[in-house]
């Protein structure tokens, strides 16, 4: 066992090295690195992208081009933002719906379909509360959003 951290592994089609250089010009401390590409053996064509390692914040991922073969993304799996205002909800919002797709309840799905969840800090500690009455506000304001607002969510937590 060697205790290294997980890599997380985002299959594609074609786009990776396209998805790679999108997600990092987005996060901070983020970059591409190793680009691999498919020899002789194929199964694509000989120097065709086949990997590309990149950095979000810190976390390793992989693009994988390993072609269509039935596989695509859904909301099963997304990764999620946890956004520290609402400038940060804002910013990452748009940047991940452009070309791509708003959904509910924070969730959107980016041009090449990959689902994300930007989630506010202050969403958190307003479900952590002990009070059910506030959680019940937040949550049934947080039903009817797309993109949360914070000051949605600050008011049906209020009681306002």
């Amino acid at each position: 066992m060697t205790g290294k951290p997980f890599t997380t592994c985002l299959w594609f089609d074609t786009e990776g090295e396209e998805a790679a250089e999108f997600y990092t010009s987005i996060f901070k401390d983020s970059s591409i690195g190793a680009v691999s590409r498919y020899g002789e053996a194929g199964p694509r064509p000989a120097g065709t992208v086949m990997t590309v390692e990149f950095t979000l914040n810190g976390q390793k991922f992989v693009a994988l081009n390993g072609g269509q073969e039935g596989f695509s993304f859904d909301e099963s799996v997304s990764l999620m933002i946890e956004a520290a205002d609402q400038a940060e909800v804002d910013y990452y919002w748009e940047r991940l719906t452009d070309g791509g797709q708003e959904s509910a309840c924070g969730w959107l799905k980016d041009k090449f379909g990959f689902s994300w969840q930007v989630v506010p800090s202050a969403f958190y500690a307003m479900m952590r509360d002990p009070d059910p009455e506030k959680v019940n506000r937040v949550t049934a304001a947080m039903l009817t959003m797309k993109k949360l607002s914070v000051p949605d969510l600050e008011r049906a937590y209020a009681g306002a």
